[in-house]
Formats: C-alpha cells, structure tokens, sequence
C-alpha cells in the first residue's frame, strides 16, 4: 500500500493539468494522470494512461488500476474539458454533444469512481474545473457556459451526497489562460472578455493550483460545495 498520498489528474498530458500533475508530484504525491492521446513528457512519481473521460469502461478500468496498484485515491482534479466558441445559431449538434459529454459526463463518471475509492479510507478531495464564463454568461460560448453550469451543479449536489462519506466537492473557475482551449479565440473577443473582470490579465496555472492546494489541504475539511472564481469574476 502507498504510504504517499495518491492523486488523479485528468486532462494532464498539457496545459493546466501538465502543469499541476508536476506540481503535486513535487508535493510529494504519486500523480495519475490522463488523457485520450498517450503523454510525451515523463517524471519520476508520475504514470499515464491513455483514456477518454467519456467512456465509461475506460474510466472503471483507469481507477481499477489506481485501486490495484496504491489502495487508495486522496486527490481527483477534474481538469480535462473542451470547448468552441461560436454563436447558438451556429452550433452544430455534433460540436454541442462533444463537449457536454467530455465536460460533463467526463467530469461525473470520473468523480463517481474516485468516490467509490475515497470512501474506503472516508477521506478524499474532488476538485472540478469551471470557468468565468459561466457568471459572465459569455456570449459565443453558450455550450461550454452550459456545460461548466452543469458541472457546477455536479459539484453542488454531489458535495452534499458525498459528505458524511468524508469527501469534500468543489470547483475553481478561472478566467483565460493561454492552453489550447483558447488559442483560436480571436484577440478581440479575448480582451472584451479581460474588460468584463476587475483583474484585467491572463491567468496563469500557478493561479489554478494555488487554489487547488487550498482546497486539498487536510485544514480545509468544511470547505464543500463551492465555486471559486478567479480574477474577479
């Protein structure tokens, strides 16, 4: 049995999720990380499987190994996600069932399978990716704004269902940061987007964990079922 504590992280072969599996294995955890195309980077304390939030028997079989492997799970940072910019009216169904299902049905299949793992030891920290968008109800994101809504729902309902469990649920929504999420947003679009907050710059993954850590801190047991948001939002 692993005497180090135990992280998942999805979404990690770039970006946020790169970012914050490299700085949990320097705090001295052993990382899991995931993503639907194998990583090309490695570090000593950190394993990757090649899985799609999505799919079901994939992510049974991801936290199958994890169980198999260490017996416990401490740490679930729900971070893969997509999104598309573009106008209601000219959304396709395929682009609005691709990212509700990776962000939403992703986000839910894997923190239900961590939570089954959490619960042997009555203690475990489920962290959720939104976004500012969501309060911002950012306009030419209606089906990543939907999609992070419902995933803060998730957050919500499942903090409660999951505490007398010893798992806490919660959520950081930041505002831009540069991964590939947004590389194709237009700059215009990207700066109307800064003006709207009272911090007007890009965020960056030190952002991200510096929350993180705070809410996966064993301090940090009342803290359930919230949304923080980043820059101001």
């Amino acid at each position: 049995m692993s005497e180090r504590p135990v992280a998942l992280v999805t979404g990690s072969r770039t970006g946020i999720g790169r970012y914050v599996a490299e700085r949990l294995v320097a705090a001295g955890y052993r990382v899991v990380g995931c993503s639907r195309q194998p990583a090309d980077w490695a570090l000593e304390g950190y394993s990757h499987f090649a899985a799609d939030v999505a799919d079901e028997s994939q992510v049974k079989a991801l936290l199958t190994s994890i169980r198999r492997k260490y017996k416990r799970l401490d740490v679930t940072f729900n971070n893969a996600g997509v999104g598309s910019m573009n106008h209601s009216l000219l959304m396709p169904a395929a682009t609005l069932e691709r990212i509700m299902s990776i962000n939403v049905r992703g986000t839910f299949l894997v923190s239900r399978e961590s939570a089954k793992l959490m619960r042997q030891r009555k203690w475990g920290r489920i962290v959720n990716l939104s976004t500012v968008a969501v309060p911002l109800s950012l306009e030419g994101e209606a089906a990543y704004v939907a999609a992070k809504s419902a995933v803060e729902g998730l957050t919500r309902v499942m903090s409660r269902e999951l505490a007398e469990l010893g798992i806490t649920v919660n959520a950081i929504g930041p505002g831009p940061i540069e991964t590939a999420l947004i590389r194709n947003v237009p700059k215009g679009a990207m700066q109307s987007l800064l003006s709207r907050l009272p911090i007007h710059s890009m965020g960056t993954p030190e952002d991200v964990f510096h929350v993180l850590e705070f809410l996966i801190d064993r301090k940090s047991d009342c803290i359930t079922g919230q949304v923080i948001y980043l820059g101001g939002a």
